[in-house]
């Protein structure tokens, strides 16, 4: 399954984001780039990155993603904006099919979970392992380096100083629930978030051989038992809002 995004200009020169552009124009022209690049002739979920100024810009959006399923560029769409409300207005078109949203343990946008759960979407969950700070690598004096963008990004806390103390003590909190049954912390982690609902599909990152084969042993276990589900839940209560 390929998986790209489309929304965010990017400065060839810098290497960065140069603001969102969602105009019918450029989303064919960022359509036929990125077939280009990926060496395709079909995406299988093309994801709106970001842009919307409300659920009223929506519509015009839909009508040129479907314009490109129907060229059989695309075979679905979906929403990377976590806002419930564009959520529900993407869902109008016929060939929306997922929603990426924060999900884990600690963290989650659990009124976007239900939205997608109710319209019957997928749930792709960014943060599925708190950037990392659910592998059980990291600890105050062993943080990633100083330039990682996870230290260096306003989305997310894990690694912020005061805060990560924090998160790892919640971690610590339910670390024994997590690895029971042979499970390392990061299957656990993910076997979490299947426990949480059957619409959920982690996207944990890696770097390593080990590490894509740890994750891909998460699906050997599955999803965590319910009464181990409501072991964490009654120690850390529903995940914090993201």
């Amino acid at each position: 399954m390929i998986v790209t995004k489309v929304g965010n200009v990017f400065d060839e020169q810098t290497r960065t984001s140069a603001g969102s552009d969602l105009s019918p124009a450029y989303l064919r022209r960022a359509c036929d780039a990125s077939l280009r690049r990926l060496d395709t002739d079909r995406i299988d979920v093309y994801l709106i990155h970001g842009g919307f100024a409300g659920p009223e810009d929506v519509p015009a959006v839909v009508d040129v993603l479907e314009e490109l399923v129907a060229a059989g560029k695309l075979r679905w769409y979906g929403s990377s904006v976590s806002d419930p409300a564009i959520v529900r207005a993407m869902a109008e078109g016929p060939h929306m099919v997922a929603s990426q949203h924060e999900l884990n343990v600690l963290r989650g946008e659990l009124e976007t979970l239900s939205v997608a759960e109710e319209l019957g979407l997928a749930c792709l969950n960014r943060t599925p392992l708190a950037m990392g700070l659910l592998s059980g690598r990291y600890r105050s004096d062993a943080l990633p380096a100083a330039d990682d963008v996870r230290r260096n990004a306003p989305w997310w806390d894990f690694f912020d100083e005061g805060a990560m103390e924090r998160w790892l003590e919640r971690i610590a909190e339910v670390r024994a629930e997590l690895t029971a049954d042979g499970r390392s912390l990061v299957q656990g982690a993910l076997g979490w978030i299947w426990g949480r609902s059957p619409a959920t599909l982690p996207l944990p990152g890696f770097r390593t051989v080990a590490q894509v084969q740890e994750n891909v042993g998460a699906a050997e276990h599955g999803p965590l038992p319910a009464e181990r589900m409501e072991r964490i839940q009654s120690i850390l209560g529903e995940p914090l809002p993201a």
